[in-house]
C-alpha cells in the first residue's frame, strides 16, 4: 500500500484584495504578519475594555444622579 502524501499547509493571507501564501513569504514578511495579527488582538481587546469601562462609568454616573435626586427630595 502506498502512503497518502499530505499536501503542505498553505495559509492564505489577503492584503489589498490580493491573496498571498504565508508559507511562501520571507521570514521578515511572516514576522510582519504575526505583528499585525497580534496588534489586531490587542486593538480588539482594548475596544472590549473600553466598552466595559464606558458602561461602568455610565452606571456610576446614574447612581450618582439617583443619589443626588434622592437627597433633593428630602
Amino acid at each position: 500500500m502506498a502512503k497518502d502524501k499530505k499536501e503542505p499547509i498553505k495559509t492564505p493571507i489577503t492584503v489589498d484584495d490580493k491573496e498571498y501564501t504565508f508559507e511562501e513569504m520571507t521570514p521578515e514578511q511572516q514576522t510582519m504578519v504575526h505583528h499585525i495579527a497580534d496588534l489586531d488582538k490587542k486593538i480588539n481587546g482594548t475596544k472590549f475594555n473600553l466598552d466595559q469601562l464606558t458602561v461602568g462609568k455610565d452606571a456610576f454616573v446614574n447612581l450618582l444622579k439617583t443619589s443626588l435626586e434622592t437627597k433633593e427630595d428630602k
